[in-house]
């Protein structure tokens, strides 16, 4: 490895010996970014789990779960579904975040798509640089893995948003017809009849299934499986421990609409004060860019050197290595779990 360095700094270093470099570099950042942003809630999502089902009285696994979360999608395309599953380490796991996304857990659909992105990727890189087709099909495959998982974590991002902002008003008319008398399935389904989506959508859901013989705490649960949301799972903890305990629900709920209330001042609250960090990120990240964009207006022979000599090439990749990794761990630390 040193000596391929060496060799790019010295200028005798040949295009398989540049993507090799390249190809280490990347894999690096991949999993230096990995063990930065990932999240470190697992543990607390685990202990409010075993709060719902103690209180339910029942001692649902995860394989329990996931048959159950499997019951109840369509069946799409069999044997193109069947083939990608083969395919794919954790598919359990893409049907997770395709349900948190809003959309229909087609893994036969994610896989077409990702083969579209990556032809266009391929052809795009490859008629527009003069680089090796070897280093077009790593970008094309690079392209088709990344970019689903992209597409669901913004949808997913997006819903969630939504749900968050319209959910505490859906527990308010909760306890408003808890209060004129009315039980909590009904309640649930006014709710869901009067927000919009994505709270109304999933509320319905619930009070069909408890039309068809399911129970309440069941059916919430699935639809804590499909949200992936704290503020959901805070609701059915709500509702499991008072089906055990009694209890008057309609202060419960209004004390939980007022808890999510001030979850999101805190939030908002942490994003104001973290603005000033992420100001400094965004302007940090972005000179190196904005002065090769000068001393190209200025001199654009000097500035095209950087990326036609193969000592230029390595220090982009480098410099880009670093401020990926500065951004990532930046990010880290405006990122608060509440």
């Amino acid at each position: 490895m040193i000596s391929l360095i060496q060799d790019i700094s010295n200028g005798r270093a040949t295009d398989i010996q540049i993507m090799t470099v390249a190809a280490i570099i990347l894999f690096s950042f991949l999993i230096l970014l990995y063990f930065i942003i990932k999240p470190d809630n697992k543990k607390a999502k685990e202990r409010i789990n075993r709060i719902v089902y103690k209180a339910r009285g029942t001692s649902q696994t995860n394989t329990e779960r996931v048959s159950i979360r499997r019951q109840s999608e369509g069946s799409g395309n069999v044997k193109l579904d069947s083939l990608v599953k083969k395919l794919t380490p954790k598919p359990d796991l893409l049907r997770d975040k395709m349900q948190k996304a809003g959309l229909h857990p087609n893994l036969g659909r994610l896989f077409i798509i990702s083969i579209i992105v990556g032809i266009l990727s391929f052809v795009g890189f490859h008629f527009s640089t003069n680089y090796p087709p070897l280093l077009g099909v790593l970008y094309g495959i690079a392209s088709g893995l990344a970019s689903p998982h992209i597409g669901l974590f913004i949808l997913k991002k997006r819903r969630q948003k939504k749900f968050i902002s319209l959910f505490p008003d859906a527990i308010d008319l909760m306890v408003r017809a808890l209060k004129a008398g009315l039980p909590i399935t009904e309640a649930i389904k006014n709710a869901g009849e009067e927000i919009a989506d994505p709270v109304g959508t999933e509320l319905a859901k619930v009070t069909n299934g408890v039309k068809i013989g399911g129970k309440l705490p069941d059916e919430l649960a699935k639809a804590q499986d499909r949200l992936g949301l704290q503020e959901f799972q805070f609701f059915t903890v709500a509702l499991s421990i008072q089906t055990e305990t009694g209890g008057n629900l309609a202060e419960t709920l209004a004390n939980l609409s007022d808890i999510l209330r001030k979850r999101k001042q805190m939030k908002l609250k942490i994003k104001a004060m973290s603005s000033e960090a992420k100001a400094s990120a965004y302007i940090i990240g972005s000179l190196p860019f904005i002065m090769y964009m000068l001393i190209y207006l200025v001199n654009p022979n000097y500035a095209t050197q950087l990326f036609t000599d193969p000592r230029g090439q390595f220090a982009v990749g480098v410099g880009l290595f670093m401020i990926a990794l500065g951004c990532g761990v930046m990010y880290k630390m405006v990122k608060f779990e509440i």
